[in-house]
């Protein structure tokens, strides 16, 4: 009796052990150091390290797969010719998890760090607001939105009788709304962080639940104000129009198209629909992928994706914020010498450089969510990147 019961516990405990010994090692670490908020801006360095690079394996957070289509490998090029010992230094003061530089196409350099590998994926923060504002391009030309000069409530009924009554599609892409908005990383009360325990009011989406009660802080089109709110409501802008989710219409349109090696996927917010500002999950291979498509002008078969006109615009200069060397377009950052990046924060990147033919995707856990110091290292890099190719 007693030995079939020690058998028993025996099997039992290989059994746990083999599945917890099956759980990918970045759950585990989260299992036995489980954060004590819900909000990874107040975790620590460590618990967003193993996060960062396992949130779809998590499984407890809602999400929609965005399907590849056929892999293309990416085509190797002649290593970089680079100041290897600047660059790694580079590479752990920004805290890196993953580099990739394509140039002309072709993969020039590849490294990672923070136990992520190249199979992996690990999330994009704000560098998915550049995504967004590429479906709104894409929804221009497929002719469900009509216009930028549109009105955001005509196609987010819910909307209607707030301060975004006044506002067009282009004056969210360019954060000009004039709307009131907060986006403090550390102040628990800020917008940002109010928004993610937000209860939404019954039947409407979450973010147009939170966006309506925002005031107007100035004139619809007078003042750019950051705010991941308004990337949220671009995406209900999409989807409405399109009538179909926001990973659907990026499969269609975009990752179908780029030889991706991995579905990616976008988190959901509590009612549902992608969280258009943040948070979609793919491999660095494939965010320097998606830089490369809009580098070459976001073509399939021979034809942009794109409404005519809208990259131009989209990835030049339309707001302007006081910066000698920085300004903002439609989801992404413009800089004086041309080049114009997707940003997130703790260090995620993708950096476009049309003159060099040059794609830069970093992913990254800065130990704070965002500081001039890690930006500047950041810059500091591409740069570094930049010169060599330039020196060939």
């Amino acid at each position: 009796m007693w030995k079939w019961i020690a058998g028993l516990f025996v099997v039992l405990i290989l059994g746990v052990s083999a599945y917890w010994f099956s759980l990918d090692k970045s759950v585990r670490y989260l299992i036995m150091n489980q954060p004590s908020s819900d909000n990874p801006l107040f975790w620590t360095t460590e618990q967003r390290d193993a996060a960062f690079r396992a949130t779809e394996q998590l499984k407890i957070l809602p999400l929609r797969i965005i399907k590849k289509g056929e892999t293309t490998p990416l085509k190797n090029g002649p290593a970089l010719n680079i100041d290897n010992d600047t660059l790694a230094r580079l590479f752990s003061k920004l805290r890196a998890s993953g580099l990739v530089v394509l140039h002309k196409g072709e993969l020039r350099f590849e490294k990672y760090g923070l136990d992520f590998t190249v199979e992996e994926k690990w999330t994009s923060f704000s560098v998915a607001k550049s995504f967004t504002s590429t479906l709104v391009g894409a929804a221009i030309k497929d002719g469900y939105i009509n216009s930028l000069d549109d009105k955001v409530t005509n196609y987010v009924t819910d909307m209607r009788g707030s301060a975004y009554d006044d506002v067009t599609i282009e004056q969210l892409l360019t954060m000009t709304s004039g709307v009131a908005w907060n986006e403090s990383y550390t102040d628990p009360n800020s917008d940002v962080n109010l928004f993610n325990t937000h209860v939404p009011d019954d039947g409407i989406d979450v973010v147009a639940s939170y966006m309506r009660k925002l005031p107007r802080a100035t004139i619809a089109g007078s003042e750019y104000r950051y705010s991941t709110g308004e990337t949220n409501l671009i995406g209900l802008v999409v989807s409405e129009a399109t009538g179909k989710p926001l990973t659907e219409y990026l499969s269609e349109k975009v990752w179908q198209h780029i030889g991706a090696e991995k579905d990616a996927s976008w988190l959901l917010n509590t009612t549902g629909h992608e969280i258009s500002g943040c948070c979609i999950q793919a491999t660095t291979r494939d965010y320097a992928r998606f830089g490369h498509f809009i580098s070459q002008g976001a073509m399939v078969d021979g034809e942009s994706i794109l409404a005519d006109g809208y990259l131009a615009k989209a990835t030049s200069q339309q707001a302007d914020f006081g910066s000698d060397t920085l300004s903002y377009g439609y989801q992404w950052w413009i800089y004086s010498n041309g080049s114009f990046d997707g940003r997130g924060i703790f260090g995620q990147g993708i950096y476009i450089d049309p003159k060099n033919d040059l794609v830069i995707a970093i992913n990254a856990n800065w130990p704070v969510a965002s500081a001039s110091e890690y930006s500047s290292l950041r810059n500091d890099l591409y740069e570094l990147i930049q010169a060599a190719v330039a020196d060939e």
